[in-house]
């Protein structure tokens, strides 16, 4: 078996095809056809002087060889991608990428990229909405802000506001609610939001934690939380509100907090980013814009008695 190594396309073809375990679906993720993908892995297997993959009658399998010859393509493909990403944001360091989900992309990050811009023109802020799991050096994101309980490892990790959540209303439905018992008289948004938190709550968990035994009135069912606080204004039903997607809203009027029952989560959000970036001047800039309007939320707690959500 030769030392040299076979072409870079060949081995790109090997990685992708190995991770899929299929040539077509790898085919498509590489932008060429099954039978230009099967040429490369031939050519790879026609150095290493022994198949790679066993050609099964509707997929592939590694074989000894190709299962060891796996780990290694895969992290040296993830170390180029790395490096390649770093030396293409020396020339983009005022360029910055945010990742965030998108209730709090829309209701808190988007209406604030003026404010930022304004404080920090020396920053080009790009927003992407999205809940996955973000590979940041792949993705070529700079920063990812995720809300959860348990910080990612390999990451690194600011947190920056704890959550507390109660049922909030329009003006006219507050009016009308001054005990638990009231929030019976109306529809109850189900959300999809409050079923990640830990303790989960949802109106079921809360109503039982505030004494009310009777079943609520069924509301509609949202998988967004923005969707649902436009729903909560419109005063077509209650949430149970976070504040840090609907501090906003309560801070100008357009949704009320009536009730003294106010329970912490132990989720979070989470500033994310790659260990060593930290210090770059527009990660900095961000971060300590993001705490000081953030720091805003504690007005809104300051008048409240938050009691610890039990599952």
């Amino acid at each position: 078996m030769p030392d040299r190594l076979p072409p870079l396309t060949a081995l790109r073809a090997f990685e992708a095809a190995a991770r899929h375990l299929s040539f077509a679906r790898a085919a498509d993720e590489l932008n060429v056809t099954p039978a230009a993908l099967s040429f490369q892995i031939k050519s790879l297997e026609s150095h290493l002087g022994q198949p790679v993959f066993h050609r099964l009658t509707r997929a592939v399998a590694l074989t000894e060889a190709g299962a060891r010859l796996q780990p290694g393509v895969a992290d040296g493909f993830a170390a180029l991608h790395s490096a390649w990403a770093a030396a293409a944001r020396v020339q983009d360091e005022n360029v910055l990428t945010v990742t965030a989900g998108p209730a709090f992309t829309s209701t808190w990050l988007a209406p604030r990229m003026y404010d930022f811009a304004q404080a920090h023109p020396e920053v080009e802020l790009r927003l992407l909405a999205s809940l996955r799991r973000a590979d940041l050096v792949r993705d070529g994101v700079d920063v990812a802000i995720r809300y959860g309980v348990e910080a990612p490892s390999g990451l690194h990790s600011t947190d920056l506001s704890t959550d507390w959540f109660t049922p909030m209303m329009a003006p006219q439905l507050a009016r009308q609610v001054s005990q638990p018992s009231d929030l019976l008289r109306f529809p109850l948004a189900r959300q999809e939001d409050t079923q990640v938190l830990e303790p989960m709550m949802n109106w079921a968990a809360y109503l039982k934690a505030v004494g009310v035994t009777d079943a609520p009135t069924p509301g509609p069912s949202f998988s967004h939380a923005d969707h649902a606080s436009n729903a909560a204004i419109a005063g077509a039903c209650i949430i149970l509100g976070r504040v840090t997607l609907t501090a906003p809203a309560l801070r100008d009027g357009h949704l009320v907090a009536p009730l003294k029952a106010t329970f912490a989560t132990r989720s979070r959000f989470r500033f994310l980013c790659v260990p060593g970036t930290e210090d770059r001047p527009a990660i900095r800039a961000f971060l300590s814009w993001l705490r000081s309007e953030l720091a805003q939320i504690d007005i809104l707690t300051a008048h409240r008695t938050i009691h610890p959500a039990t599952p």
